[in-house]
């Protein structure tokens, strides 16, 4: 059997109903048989196996879990948002559980460095539920170095202000570009005769612009159903993704289903279109 992360919507819109009434996401009966990893409360929540040499699907999505009992989105804690990450970043270290799992899953880790992120996001309002499974770019728009260094500065400017000092143009660039990646902040910090340790901890909030979930921003995903959202800026990308889509579907033995979804064009407010496809819950 392959897997993808289009086999695992496929999964998702077979057992559809339980969306609506499990209790928390990561409760959810995930088919185990997918997947990689599965750890609760840290990044990523899930991963899908990868599959050997195989021109359709690499397999390979780490998958984290955003539930919420309203239609916003939850904070991400410690980890930002991101379209795709670097499995060596995620797998170092010498008791590290991710590598050990994906290795007793039989994954050759490292014939896949980068791996598509997706986020799959539930959000429950007024007796509705919503949910979506998107790739992160919906929720990074601009590099997350430059995020992070453009917040320094934003907080750089606000205290030289506050003191009445300025830096040359030469020192702020070396400053930013110093404070531009999450690993500077996430450490640990031992100072000597402290009695305690320091970690800085970044926590991300999405925009409402960003908001998947948010029926002003974004009216054509309806309540109560299942969405699965993709980057999408050319015809012949649409066509691959609905070909991905049709033939996990017919691997996973529910065409009927696939038949029956509706697909379409999204504007992203901030990052251009995407692809939509949709079943109702």
């Amino acid at each position: 059997m392959r897997y993808s992360i289009y086999h695992f919507f496929a999964d998702l819109c077979q057992k559809k109903e339980q969306l609506s009434t499990v209790e928390k996401l990561d409760l959810f009966p995930f088919d185990e048989r997918m997947l990689s990893c599965n750890n609760k409360g840290r990044f990523p929540d899930l991963a899908i196996k990868l599959n050997d040499n195989n021109s359709i699907f690499s397999g390979g999505e780490l998958i984290e879990l955003k539930d919420s009992k309203s239609y916003e989105v939850s904070s991400f804690n410690s980890t930002i948002p991101t379209g795709e990450k670097d499995i060596r970043r995620l797998t170092s270290g010498n008791k590290n559980t991710i590598r050990t799992q994906m290795q007793e899953a039989g994954d050759d880790i490292l014939s896949l460095l980068t791996r598509p992120v997706f986020y799959l996001v539930r959000g429950r309002k007024q007796g509705n539920v919503k949910v979506c499974l998107t790739q992160g770019q919906f929720f990074e728009t601009i590099p997350v170095s430059k995020l992070i260094s453009q917040s320094f500065s934003q907080a750089l400017e606000e205290r030289l202000d506050e003191l009445g000092e300025s830096l040359s143009a030469e020192m702020r660039e070396k400053l930013l570009d110093l404070f531009s990646e999450q690993q500077t902040f996430s450490k640990v910090r031992t100072v000597d005769n402290a009695s305690v340790k320091l970690r800085f901890r970044i926590m991300t909030e999405v925009k409402a612009g960003a908001n998947i979930l948010n029926t002003n921003q974004y009216p054509e995903l309806y309540d109560n159903t299942l969405n699965f959202a993709v980057p999408c800026h050319s015809d012949t990308v649409q066509k691959q993704y609905q070909n991905k889509m049709k033939i996990a579907f017919e691997e996973m033995n529910c065409i009927k289903m696939f038949s029956k979804m509706n697909s379409f064009v999204l504007r992203h407010h901030f990052n251009g279109d995407f692809l939509i496809f949709q079943v109702d819950l």
